[in-house]
């Protein structure tokens, strides 16, 4: 990291919409803070299984509040998430973890696609609200992310190999370790340790502990 620069990390999962909200803020404000932003692609399945948190749909008053909270927070944070009567649905019957191996995957051998790619799955889970567990769905977002036909194959054919299994779950992990219960999990390191932050509207919070200036979610 360059000199004085505050590492941020983001542990995120593309099934996770607040997630989206949390990279796209954090990305802009990548050259405007001091900050060295670090993607870190892990399970919230893993994560809460181990800290037995539930989703928020499982409450169903929380389930309708969290439907418009959504339709809000991304006209307000200028993100083209849309949500879907039966969103919840849609979560869960879906594992992403085909897709995070997939990241993962990426992430060690390409990492210059991490964004890219990350973005594109968000897009096609929470614009278009298709599939990300098949494996061909896989290559079509790979393919839409700008990755050439041999490096999603070369990907794909990771998912099962141990060296991105225990990628993904070191990382979650991690997380874990960091105080996460779910996602998105903001970790700063700052005056010599790390300060955690759950969900996209704590970016203000995070600023003010960092010394940095809040000018809301699409700083211009």
């Amino acid at each position: 990291a360059s000199m004085g620069r505050t590492v941020v990390e983001l542990f995120y999962d593309v099934i996770s919409p607040y997630s989206w909200l949390a990279f796209e803020a954090l990305c802009r404000y990548r050259h405007i803070w001091n900050i060295d932003l670090r993607f870190r692609p892990a399970f919230l399945g893993g994560i809460m299984q181990q800290t037995g948190n539930k989703p928020p749909a499982m409450l169903p008053k929380r389930g309708e509040y969290m439907l418009k909270d959504m339709k809000r927070m991304a006209k307000y944070y200028q993100v083209p998430l849309r949500m879907i009567p039966d969103a919840f649905q849609h979560i869960m019957g879906t594992s992403s973890l085909t897709a995070m191996r997939f990241i993962t995957a990426i992430d060690m051998t390409n990492p210059q696609y991490l964004e890219p790619l990350s973005r594109e799955f968000w897009m096609r889970f929470w614009s278009q609200h298709e599939d990300i567990s098949q494996p061909e769905n896989l290559l079509v977002v790979a393919q839409q992310a700008g990755l050439s036909p041999e490096l999603s194959q070369k990907a794909l054919e990771m998912i099962s190999s141990p060296p991105v299994k225990d990628r993904l779950k070191d990382t979650t992990t991690e997380a874990l370790k960091y105080g996460a219960f779910g996602m998105p999990a903001v970790v700063a390191h700052y005056d010599g340790e790390p300060h955690l932050f759950f969900g996209s509207d704590r970016l203000e919070l995070l600023g003010s502990v960092i010394g940095e200036k809040w000018l809301g979610p699409v700083p211009s």
